[in-house]
């Protein structure tokens, strides 16, 4: 039994996994599934995002989607709240982490992106 236990204590912690934090920002809630944080930039300013739902079979894939279409839409509405229009986000330039807790079913994703104003 007691050389169980260190198995069982590597199976747990393998199954928890936190993605990255991609920022320092303070983030503030979104929706129910993201908290969003601005940092002012020359020229414009960062988007990160932390995302995380449910999911009972994990499709890391569909969260990673999700994930940078929330920061993308987030960086849109910024920009309209400022009178600002913003160059399209190259998808490159979105640094993304993610992880997943086996215990709980909850993917999640940490992501950042630099957005430029228009001239």
């Amino acid at each position: 039994m007691r050389a169980l236990l260190p198995l069982a204590g590597m199976i747990f912690l393998s199954a928890c996994a936190t993605p990255v934090k991609q920022s320092t920002a303070p983030l503030s809630q979104y929706d129910k599934n993201t908290k969003y944080g601005i940092e002012a930039r020359p020229g414009g300013f960062g988007v990160s995002i932390y995302y995380s739902r449910y999911q009972f079979i994990p499709e890391s894939d569909a969260v990673a989607g999700a994930c940078k279409q929330a920061l993308t839409s987030i960086a849109h509405e910024h920009a309209d709240k400022m009178g600002r229009e913003i160059e399209n986000i190259n998808e490159q330039a979105i640094r993304i982490s993610m992880g997943r807790n086996g215990m709980t079913g909850i993917t999640s994703c940490s992501a950042y992106a630099p957005v430029k104003f228009k001239e």
